[in-house]
């Protein structure tokens, strides 16, 4: 069981590394929003998403966590389980940037303050590639924490 648990913790800080590492690259203009912002024009897909998607409320299964976890252990689960952490712009914590504190619309659209001042469908991921959801939808973690794949679950 240590065995597992251990293995598990360690999958998440990687993936929170690789993440932080890419987020190095991220374009000085981009601001997130947070989802409550989608919602002004996108309310069909935003009470969609929040209704039937599990990772519309993906801090409730870092909280259960929490108590757990190593702060380096806890900052692996949020670079799948928050919106742009490790992003200019993106989570920090649950007390500063609350709105960004579930797995959101800029998840996989990317950052929103650009498409949401301009209206733009240049200024945002229109639809995002299947690709782009392996860094937390792999092959490693399905088999980490057994659960399915669900890459689209309920978000459109």
């Amino acid at each position: 069981m240590f065995f597992i648990r251990s293995f598990l913790i360690a999958a998440c800080v990687f993936i929170g590394m690789h993440t932080v590492a890419q987020a190095a690259g991220t374009d000085a203009d981009t601001k997130y929003i947070g989802s409550a912002a989608c919602k002004q024009c996108h309310e069909q897909e935003y009470e969609r998403f929040f209704k039937y998607s599990k990772k519309a409320h993906s801090k409730r299964n870092v909280e259960k966590m929490r108590p757990k976890l190593s702060r380096e252990e806890l900052e692996g689960c949020y670079s799948c389980h928050t919106t742009g952490y490790g992003k200019k712009g993106g989570f920090v914590s649950y007390e500063q940037t609350p709105g960004l504190g579930d797995i959101g619309c800029e998840t996989c659209h990317g950052p929103g303050a650009a498409h949401a001042e301009s209206g733009e469908v240049a200024s945002i991921i229109r639809k995002p590639s299947v690709e782009s959801c392996d860094v937390c939808h792999n092959a490693e973690l399905v088999r980490s924490f057994n659960f399915k794949p669900l890459r689209y679950s309920g978000a459109h």
